[in-house]
């Protein structure tokens, strides 16, 4: 595999039947570890039995179904890929994305710790916290979280069923779509100035002055143990994704953001796969790369600016340090791709020329693009190991989570792509 520094040598995709030519920078991990089974440094982060106590608490709510794997045989065929299935979570439990599958399940966690330590001996069931049992112990607590929109409003939907305050903060550009979903949980948003990582100092800081829960998805020093919950939380969608394949991928692209997701689809691959585990490949914002600088430097490296990115949801300067530990020798690759990649793929599954089409997030299409302008071009597609025989997996990771927002960058609303045929 090679090696590539974006900042000096970026490799630029050529021009294809599917999209534009855009810039797409490759570094290869040198660290990464593909000839072994999952080790206990990975285990110490994500481990089976974490996976199993998700897996069985979240299957049994309210409304649970697992959403659908699209099988995208016209794209493949027109990418030179042997196959293309992706992973859509625009119906997760009407939140309209994955992040619902943490949030939520971390703040549970949180709740049956508060009534362990209050007394409380018997199962606390997500039925009885909905019904009101327990009602005055739990309002006493106040979860909080920084937030692009997604975790926050699944952080938000879990307070408002089981009945905890909830305060979430957004940075700058958050849109005003995205907060009146949030608020729509109960929830109080707060606007902070700056980029995403200083809305997670900020939550920090008024949290440890009013006596709050932090529930955040991404960790740092002494704060572990709710973003490991919701990490596990993830690894649920993972789950999901692998039992509906027909065979194993070869190749796995998946957003970076903070790197929880890449790290919950890193680990259970390599626990269910073991040596033979697919090639995992990061795909990020050229404007917030903080995992690509991360693999090429060999240790978590924030990135620094106002991070401006259509794609919201993976505006992030700061890598999780649980999700290092997990990707420092779980993660193959990492990649970047322009948010103008991103807008043409939201576009192409809308238009529904290749297979049926649906409705995917500007989040939600990173992992795709950087497939596609891989397969047109030669150079960045044989570092891959991609060819026509390769087996791919991407997870579409929203919906039109800002409908408005959405039919701009698409040109049509999000229920005009439902319904066609």
């Amino acid at each position: 595999m090679t090696s590539i520094d974006r900042e000096s040598s970026p490799v630029t995709a050529v021009p294809s039947r599917l999209l534009t030519a855009h810039p797409v920078a490759h570094v290869a991990n040198p660290r990464a570890e593909g000839g072994r089974p999952i080790g206990p440094r990975e285990r110490a982060v994500l481990s089976p039995e974490g996976f199993a106590a998700a897996r069985d608490e979240i299957r049994v709510w309210p409304g649970y179904a697992e959403t659908p794997l699209r099988r995208l045989d016209g794209l493949a065929a027109a990418a030179g890929l042997g196959a293309l299935v992706v992973k859509d979570e625009a119906p997760r439990f009407g939140l309209g994305s994955f992040k619902a599958l943490g949030g939520a399940y971390a703040v549970l966690r949180v709740l049956r710790r508060l009534l362990a330590d209050r007394g409380v001996t018997e199962p606390v069931t997500v039925a009885d916290l909905i019904a009101g049992r327990w009602r005055e112990d739990v309002a006493e607590l106040t979860v909080c979280c920084a937030t692009d929109g997604n975790h926050g409003r699944s952080v938000a939907w879990g307070a408002g069923r089981y009945g905890c305050r909830c305060v979430i903060y957004v940075h700058a550009t958050v849109s005003r779509a995205r907060c009146e979903a949030i608020a729509r949980f109960g929830a109080e948003v707060r606007r902070v100035p700056g980029t995403y990582d200083d809305s997670v100092r900020k939550a920090a800081d008024d949290a440890a002055a009013n006596g709050w829960v932090v529930v955040s998805d991404t960790s740092y020093p002494g704060y572990m143990e709710i973003p490991r919950d919701v990490m596990q939380g993830y690894t649920v969608m993972v789950d999901e994704a692998i039992r509906q394949m027909d065979a194993p991928p070869t190749h796995v692209f998946v957003q970076g953001g903070v790197g929880g997701l890449a790290a919950a689809v890193a680990a259970q691959t390599w626990e269910v796969w073991g040596a033979e585990r697919p090639r995992i490949i990061t795909v990020e914002p050229d404007r917030a790369a903080c995992l690509f600088e991360s693999v090429r430097v060999g240790y978590p490296k924030a990135v620094h600016g106002d991070l401006d990115t259509l794609m919201a949801g993976l505006a992030c300067g700061e890598v999780s340090l649980l999700a290092w530990e997990v990707l420092e020798a779980g993660l193959h690759d990492a990649l970047t791709v322009p948010d103008a990649a991103a807008v043409e793929v939201m576009q192409l599954l809308a238009a529904g020329r290749h297979d049926p089409a649906f409705v995917a997030g500007e989040s939600a299409t990173a992992g795709l693009a950087g497939c596609l302008l891989a397969m047109a071009d030669p150079a960045l597609k044989a570092a891959l190991g991609l060819d026509a025989t390769s087996r791919v997996l991407a997870f579409s990771t929203e919906g039109a989570t800002d409908p408005a927002l959405y039919a701009e960058l698409v040109g049509r609303p999000a229920e005009t792509v439902e319904a066609m045929p």
